[in-house]
């Protein structure tokens, strides 16, 4: 998939202001209008032009891609970064009022199925609706916090117009209590942290997706985790006993005797806490000594000529 500059697209700079991107809008849209336009490419142009407004014309929509169009240029190879949208604060969400089904896999990879659509956002409510507008935003924590809870400092960004029409960057700072056992895709709620209301209405609340930062050792799937284990051929083959780290402290772990690469032996319950606690599954790696000493070297030689042993026998081939 080609990353699309729709800074480009729509023939604007892009600390161009609000007023600026729709007079430009107006005038391609009238250009490439199919029931008007002459041009051969004018219906595929008109979608490339509605596409674009349809991210730029919007404040949340336009800041979230900035800051990841920042390091891409138009016709470069792109597949957005994990949790690119991670620390965006905003409201309602959803299409304006463009055709899901006239967006490229461009546009679809990033706000389709990402933070800006209905089925995460909400409905969109009505302008006279006394109560603010519920807030989303998905945030990153530490696996750590889920095994004993925390208290977190965590910046959101939100779009701001300043006076002259331009789309900054607005920042505030919210102590977050993350509760322990929380899990993946899961969310916080913040009461009257959302859109303030109208009219003296009360105000709406803030969700929080929550989503793990990587861990070096430790792979989440629902509430399960999973370490790759590194293990000596002889604590392998011979069985040993071992540590092995967890979440929550070093543990001694038995190896049984002729393990196999990629074993799994399973610590139950010490995965993600919670009613029903997940498993830690220890993924063994068996580790080759390298071969990078004479007496090193004797030894494999040995290993070959008493052993007489075959990894490929069940291929039929030595």
């Amino acid at each position: 998939m080609e990353f699309k500059d729709y800074y480009k697209t729509m023939g604007v700079a892009r600390d161009a202001t609000q007023d600026e991107i729709k007079r430009a809008y107006r005038k391609l849209a009238r250009k490439y209008h199919p029931d008007v336009s002459k041009e051969a490419d004018a219906e595929e142009r008109f979608k490339e032009v509605g596409e674009a407004y349809e991210v730029l014309k919007d404040p949340e929509k336009r800041l979230a891609y900035d800051q990841l169009g920042a390091n891409w240029r138009a016709g470069q190879e792109f597949r957005p970064p994990p949790d690119w949208d991670a620390g965006f604060e905003f409201s309602g969400g959803g299409y304006t009022d463009a055709d899901a089904a006239d967006h490229s896999a461009f546009f679809e990879e990033l706000f389709g199925r990402g933070g800006y659509t209905r089925a995460r956002g909400g409905e969109r409510r009505r302008t006279f609706r006394m109560r603010g507008e519920d807030h989303h935003a998905k945030v990153l924590i530490d696996l750590v916090d889920s095994f004993s809870g925390a208290t977190r400092s965590i910046t959101l960004r939100m779009p701001e117009l300043t006076e002259d029409g331009h789309v900054v960057a607005s920042e505030r700072s919210l102590n977050v209590r993350i509760p322990k056992g929380i899990r993946p895709g899961q969310q916080i709620r913040l009461v009257g942290q959302g859109g303030p209301g109208i009219g003296g209405g009360e105000s709406g609340d803030l969700y929080l997706e929550v989503e793990f930062r990587d861990h070096p050792y430790f792979r989440v799937d629902g509430a399960d985790l999973y370490l790759n284990l590194p293990v000596a051929p002889w604590e392998a083959a011979l069985g040993a006993s071992i540590k092995a780290p967890t979440p929550s402290g070093v543990v001694d772990l038995k190896i049984p005797a002729n393990s196999n690469q990629g074993r799994r032996l399973r610590l139950k319950e010490r995965g993600l806490p919670g009613k029903k606690p997940g498993d830690l599954y220890v993924v063994l790696q068996v580790t080759l000594p390298p071969a990078d000493s004479e007496a090193a070297k004797r030894l494999y030689q040995q290993m070959k000529d008493q052993l007489g042993f075959n990894p490929r026998a069940h291929l039929g081939v030595s």
